[in-house]
């Protein structure tokens, strides 16, 4: 039994009374009706269509914002007090005074804001999170124009350039709506759980000192150390390690920002949908009642949940592999470097590092972002490989060679090469002008 499903035309039923289309125009009723399936709004869609064009951003900041900020909300925020700066600045202060003899990266200038609420850190994120992942969205509204023009046309084989003119806007202005609520819930998830500004382990606020300062998220922090019978205090200086250890990389390896976003947009040219799979895949959904076109929750749940994911191209194959290992290798530093800072300082150390690996064995809201928008999985274990790579670096090379590694990606191993460092070390040399890393 077969059954239509996304945005291709089906027969009408022999008592339907609209007259066929043949004018040449595209008839936008059925579409439209899709566009309602997933809650958004026809009129206002095909309007801001019309007022974007083929250019322009995909993912609305506006859209993204409003739908993080309801999720916060929803949960709850508190605004930063005086005793929250204190605390933070206490506990950063601590942090960076330990990693000075941990790390070749100085210390960055004290930031007058140590303390920020969630909604403090989404609203300085919000822009960075729109422009990171706007080549996905790019990558797959492309991909929809591409199925758009196999479509069969009325007089001719394939849908007109007329046509597609049209239709083409509203599928990009439809893609962008879509990956900006999807991003938005997401980024408010990472909201209520991020302990600092740089938690994330990607470059968010730019590559200045002053955009990328350390800052501690007070709210969360206490959520964290709930139940742990650990004091306050230790938890908070642990979490400042790695907030500040997170800020002197990202200040010190500027190209992280652009490496990473290289890496999404790589994978996102390379989506490409099959129609005849995901038609195949939509009638055995029907017949075992994984999926019911007539409510939108069910439809929703199964492009959430990658029922109708197409297969990954080897290029995309290549750019999650990248994607991963550079995340696994900033994550594996900032744990190695704040074991080394730490070292027997905090009595709770050990409690407090279990807690942070339970918790990454459940993935973590990060890990949940990339693995729902890019199907990326960063596991624990490649992370654990990364920080005992940063510990032999730096007993064959010391710890200022060991840290000069972030000059460039070119001096950073692969997956292949993690298990090697002696091999990795002799196939690879640091340039002996270093002075333009810091």
């Amino acid at each position: 039994m077969g059954s239509n499903f996304g945005f291709g035309s089906g027969d009408n039923n022999p008592g339907d009374s609209e007259e066929p289309n043949n004018s040449g125009q595209p008839n936008f009723n059925e579409l439209f009706a899709q566009f309602a399936n997933f809650g958004i709004n026809p009129q206002a869609l095909f309007a801001a269509a019309n007022s974007a064009g083929a250019g322009g951003a995909l993912i609305s900041r506006e859209t993204l914002r409003e739908v993080a900020r309801k999720f916060i909300s929803s949960h709850g925020d508190l605004p930063i007090g005086s005793q929250d700066i204190s605390d933070a600045q206490v506990a950063l202060d601590i942090a960076n005074t330990w990693l000075d003899e941990a790390t070749y990266f100085p210390a960055l200038t004290r930031s007058n804001i140590p303390a920020w609420s969630r909604q403090d850190w989404l609203d300085a994120s919000v822009n960075n999170w729109a422009q990171l992942i706007e080549p996905l969205a790019q990558g797959m509204a492309s991909a929809l124009t591409d199925v758009l023009k196999q479509a069969p046309g009325q007089d001719e084989g394939t849908i007109g350039g007329a046509e597609l003119a049209a239709i083409a806007p509203i599928m990009r202005t439809f893609m962008g709506s879509l990956i900006a609520n999807q991003l938005g819930t997401s980024v408010g998830q990472l909201a209520l759980s991020i302990t600092g500004s740089n938690d994330v382990p990607i470059p968010l606020f730019g590559t200045t000192s002053a955009e990328t300062q350390a800052r501690l998220i007070p709210r969360n922090i206490s959520e964290w150390a709930a139940g742990l019978n650990i004091p306050i205090e230790e938890v908070r200086i642990f979490l400042a390690i790695r907030e500040a250890a997170a800020a002197r990389l990202f200040t010190h390896a500027p190209w992280l920002s652009k490496y990473i976003q290289d890496a999404i947009t790589a994978y996102g040219a390379g989506i490409k949908i099959d129609i005849d799979a995901i038609q195949e895949q939509a009638e055995r959904a029907f017949e075992s009642g994984e999926l019911d076109i007539s409510s939108p929750d069910s439809i929703s749940n199964a492009i959430s949940s990658g029922l109708f994911k197409p297969e990954q191209s080897p290029s995309q194959d290549k750019a999650l592999a990248k994607l991963e290992m550079i995340l696994a290798l900033i994550e594996g530093w900032i744990d190695y470097l704040t074991t080394t800072a730490v070292g027997e300082r905090l009595p709770s150390f050990a409690g407090l590092s279990e807690t942070l690996r339970r918790r990454r064995a459940i993935k973590s809201p990060t890990q949940q972002l990339f693995a729902t928008l890019l199907g990326l999985e960063v596991s624990p274990r490649k992370m654990r490989e990364c920080s005992n790579f940063w510990l032999e670096v730096e007993n064959e090379i010391g710890i200022s060679s060991r840290d000069q590694r972030w000059e460039d990606p070119s001096l950073l191993p692969t997956s292949e090469e993690l298990m090697d460092v002696k091999k990795f070390l002799l196939s690879t040399s640091v340039p002996d002008d270093l002075s333009g890393l810091l």
